[in-house]
C-alpha cells in the first residue's frame, strides 16, 4: 500500500494575484514543498543526497486547477510516489484545503536520476539506500 504524505502551508499574501486568488504557478511550488518534505521525511532530504550527487531533474509536471485559494487558507499538500523506476521517479499530489477538505488542485511530477552533470543514473546501484527508502513506500 502507497505511503501518503502530509504537508501544511499557509498561503501567504503574496502568493495571490490582482483577483485575489493564489496565483497559478504557486501549486507547482506546493508540490515542491510537498516532494522535498516527503524525502525528509524518510531520511533523505535533498541537502544530503546532493552531496553524493544524486541530482533529480524534472522531466514533468502536470497541474489540474479544482477550486481557487485564497490568502491565509491553510492548505495541506497530500504527496506520495505513484511509480518508481531505476532511473526515474513519479510523483502524485493533491492540494486541499485543510478546514474543509475541498480539493483545489492535483497533478503529478516525473523526475530523472541523474549524477551532477545531467547524466542518468541507476539510483539502486549509485544511492543504494536512498532507492530502498523511496522503494519501501510505493506500495509495489
Amino acid at each position: 500500500m502507497k505511503k501518503l504524505f502530509f504537508t501544511n502551508v499557509r498561503v501567504m499574501y503574496a502568493d495571490t494575484d490582482a483577483m485575489g486568488v493564489v496565483y497559478h504557478g504557486n501549486y507547482i511550488r506546493w508540490f515542491e514543498i510537498g516532494r522535498t518534505e516527503l524525502l525528509r521525511e524518510v531520511g533523505f532530504p535533498y541537502s544530503e543526497f546532493e552531496k553524493v550527487p544524486v541530482w533529480m531533474p524534472l522531466a514533468h509536471v502536470y497541474c489540474e486547477y479544482k477550486k481557487p485559494a485564497y490568502y491565509d487558507d491553510l492548505i495541506e499538500v497530500v504527496s506520495y510516489i505513484s511509480e518508481m523506476g531505476h532511473a526515474s521517479l513519479s510523483l502524485k499530489y493533491e492540494i486541499r484545503r485543510k478546514s474543509t477538505g475541498e480539493l483545489l488542485a492535483c497533478g503529478n511530477t516525473r523526475h530523472g536520476f541523474t549524477n551532477d552533470s545531467l547524466k542518468p543514473i541507476a539510483l539502486k546501484k549509485v544511492y543504494p539506500e536512498l532507492y530502498e527508502a523511496l522503494q519501501a513506500i510505493t506500495g509495489e
